[in-house]
């Protein structure tokens, strides 16, 4: 599956998905391309292409809404 992200995030992005073991590939101006062999390996790339790519206003929303639900319970 061809990823189509800003080049800068495309190394940062396939770097992490190898500490992760996810099978992937990055050529020079090449689309970033991965494996997607597994739903576990679909929400891997998912995570890390969030984390790489969500503004940092959206992370902190995003976390707090995830704090709220943990002390709620």
């Amino acid at each position: 599956v061809p990823l189509t992200v800003d080049p800068v995030d495309r190394w940062t992005i396939y770097g992490r998905l190898q500490d992760l073991s996810v099978p992937c590939a990055c050529d020079c101006g090449q689309p970033l391309r991965v494996a997607a062999i597994s739903p576990t390996t679909v929400l891997q790339v998912w995570s890390v292409v969030r984390s790489v790519t969500l503004p940092r206003e959206a992370a902190i929303a995003a976390l707090e809404t995830c704090w709220k639900m943990t002390v709620a319970v």
